[in-house]
């Protein structure tokens, strides 16, 4: 092919494929929302957005299918108590159609009410309680008044992105197919079941008035617990993908999860300066206090504890203690005010695990301690005594 031919073909090409622009989609109305969102959500995330916004991952297919389920088992297990309800709510009126009067007389509607609320209330108690398990069972039990808030986006909403989200993502597409299967359940239950009984339906015009009456509600409650337990296997599948479409949708970048860490544990700087504000106060102390002591018990190099005693002390006293770089500083100290370092391992790193400063030594460990402070009083009279 030469040069011109295939120049000439390639633009033949592309004005083909501009004329195929008008139904042409982008696959980035397929990508998620929120770029650059690929950590997965924090439980601080998960958390606001349960108790603050009232959000969680939740199927409203799950709960319409328990909603129809369990009110159509009710039915189906009162049949007896409503129908004989009905027969008498029918009975007293046809029997007093021509003795009352509806404009006058005010029992009808006291009777109508009375049969009304026996008829309806366990019905209505059965759908209620339905409802209640169906949300509690997936998210347990959360209130607030968040989502009913007034927001002026609700109003005036951003049509891009609602049909965006509406015709050209995963979920609409999951909702698409979500629908027809439905569909086919329904109708592939009515179909199988309106079938099997077709012979009955059929005769139903020659049968008699309650034949006729049971056979249909029979037939209807059949249909709708049928279609109530495919329902209800059909929201398992949904009840997961609205799991993973929740996380999707709280997916956090690494700059939001930076940020919230310092909300959750503190800016680092505020905290380094904080620590070196601590290391202050507690040098301050250690030269307040230190001098007072009698004995420094050291590990020798992790853990050092000043210990104090004198008569009109309960016990002993732990003035101050350390670790690591702290405890090097109460070493060098002593030594410059000619207090007693004392080697002792366990001693010192059960005193600076058990003891606070300013606490008296327990009892367990006064006969150790006793032991130090004897043998530190008798250094110090060989050193007086040689005039050290």
């Amino acid at each position: 092919m030469s040069e011109a031919e295939f120049w000439t073909t390639n633009k033949t090409r592309t004005h083909q494929f501009d004329k195929l622009k008008p139904y042409h989609i982008d696959l980035q109305w397929f990508a998620a929302e929120d770029e650059g969102r690929t950590e997965e959500p924090t439980e601080t995330k998960l958390k606001k957005a349960r108790e603050d916004e009232g959000r969680v991952a939740k199927s409203q297919d799950l709960v319409a299918a328990i909603g129809l389920l369990l009110p159509a088992l009710a039915i189906l297990f009162l049949s007896p108590y409503l129908l004989r309800n009905c027969v008498e709510m029918i009975r007293f009126f046809f029997l007093r159609a021509v003795e009352l009067d509806p404009t006058k007389d005010r029992i009808i509607f006291g009777v109508f009410l009375s049969y009304f609320t026996r008829l309806i209330l366990p019905l209505l108690g059965v759908a209620l309680a339905a409802a209640l398990f169906s949300n509690i069972i997936q998210v347990g039990f959360v209130f607030t008044t968040k989502p009913l808030g007034f927001k002026f986006e609700r109003i005036i909403p951003n049509f891009g992105a609602y049909f965006k989200k509406t015709l050209f993502s995963t979920n609409s597409l999951f909702n698409f197919f979500k629908s027809i299967t439905k569909m086919a359940i329904v109708g592939g239950v009515a179909f199988f079941l309106i079938r099997s009984d077709i012979e009955k339906l059929a005769n139903l015009q020659t049968a008699e008035l309650y034949l006729s009456i049971t056979t249909i509600a029979g037939l209807a409650i059949r249909m709708l617990i049928f279609t109530a337990l495919l329902l209800l296997l059909l929201s398992i599948p949904d009840y997961m993908f609205q799991r993973a479409q929740f996380r999707e949708s709280l997916k956090m970048s690494k700059q939001e999860i930076i940020e919230e860490r310092k909300q959750d544990e503190g800016d680092p700087r505020i905290k380094q300066r904080l620590r070196r504000r601590m290391r202050e106060l507690l040098a301050v102390k250690i030269r307040e206090e230190l001098p007072k002591a009698d004995v420094v018990i050291t590990n020798p190099t992790h853990f050092a504890v000043a210990l104090q005693y004198n008569r009109s002390l309960e016990g002993p006293r732990v003035l101050v203690k350390g670790e690591d770089e702290l405890a090097l500083r109460i070493k060098h100290l002593a030594a410059e005010l000619h207090i007693p370092v004392v080697e002792n391992k366990p001693l010192a790193r059960a005193l600076y695990a058990e003891v606070e400063a300013g606490d008296y030594v327990p009892i367990k460990y006064w006969a150790v301690v006793a032991e130090i402070l004897k043998r530190v009083k008798t250094m110090d009279e060989y050193r007086r005594l040689a005039g050290l």
